[in-house]
């Protein structure tokens, strides 16, 4: 199948009340091992890289590999750039292939956030891409601060202006999570998120999924959460896994081999995170 607009996955998982993975990935395995899986379980992904990935893989080359694993298999596979902190970050992404796009300068004050947002998104949606923006600060899981100070979080009526001045077609919001791992235990404001989800019309990203608990993902993925952004609990699963099978000396000392003995512990660490956000309580 061929790629398709992260947009249209995430109004059909929408309209099924459901949530689909945008996976960070960086390799050639790291992307396939997800597009196997999504294409196992039948359930639609969202490949994403984040930005100083680019050099391990070049823009280009993870669009090139990432449209032709997906054109192998008959599951809904989308291309984004995670992150894209500037204008030109996100036209080099264009350029390299991308069919939809983030751009993040929530870190700026809202009128400058406004207008560098809207600045891709009219460049963007000129040549059919998708653009997803955020609002609100997603700061770091490793400051306390940046996840439970609810000054941080996404403002209801600012996110109805932000959509309505800039024309993203997707929105990350900030209720409570942050990147990397937690110093402690989040708790995301899920009134808050139900009621940005009804004064918007438009899917909403999480980031920061890697360490919330699964009860809160649950309750996020009920009240209008269609795309969870997972990157560190994925590349700490790598590493993990890796280091299991070097330690226990099982496999000839050769990168491939140990390629090819990660492949059915990471599938089956993906199936997991897919099922948790797509599938119904009752299809578990």
């Amino acid at each position: 199948m061929a790629l398709e607009k992260a947009v249209d996955i995430l109004k059909y998982a929408d309209e099924q009340k459901r949530c689909v993975i945008g996976f960070d990935a960086f390799n050639l395995e790291s992307i396939k091992w997800i597009i196997d899986t999504a294409e196992e379980e039948q359930i639609p992904v969202i490949m994403m890289i984040y930005p100083a990935d680019k050099k391990i893989m070049p823009f280009s080359t993870f669009a090139a590999v990432t449209g032709d694993l997906a054109s192998k298999v008959r599951v809904p596979v989308g291309l984004m750039l995670d992150h894209g902190p500037d204008f030109a970050t996100t036209m080099e992404a264009v350029k390299g292939g991308f069919s939809s796009m983030m751009i993040d300068t929530s870190h700026l004050d809202f009128e400058e956030n406004v207008r560098q947002t809207a600045e891709v998104v009219k460049a963007c949606h000129a040549l059919g891409i998708d653009v997803e923006g955020e609002l609100g600060h997603v700061g770091i899981a490793a400051n306390e601060d940046d996840y439970k100070n609810a000054d941080n979080f996404t403002r209801v009526d600012k996110a109805v202006e932000f959509i309505e001045r800039t024309g993203v077609d997707i929105l990350a919001v900030s209720i409570g999570t942050a990147h990397g791992s937690y110093v402690s235990a989040p708790k995301l404001d899920l009134e808050r998120l139900e009621q940005i989800n009804a004064a918007t019309d438009i899917p909403l990203v999480l980031h920061g999924g890697t360490g919330v608990p699964e009860d809160q993902l649950k309750a996020a993925f009920a009240r209008g959460i269609n795309k969870l952004n997972y990157a560190t609990g994925y590349k700490l699963k790598m590493y993990e896994v890796a280091k299991q099978i070097i330690d226990a000396g099982e496999i000839r000392p050769r990168m491939g081999d140990l390629v090819l003995a990660m492949e059915r512990p990471m599938h089956e660490f993906l199936r997991g995170i897919m099922r948790l956000a797509w599938l119904h309580e009752d299809e578990r």
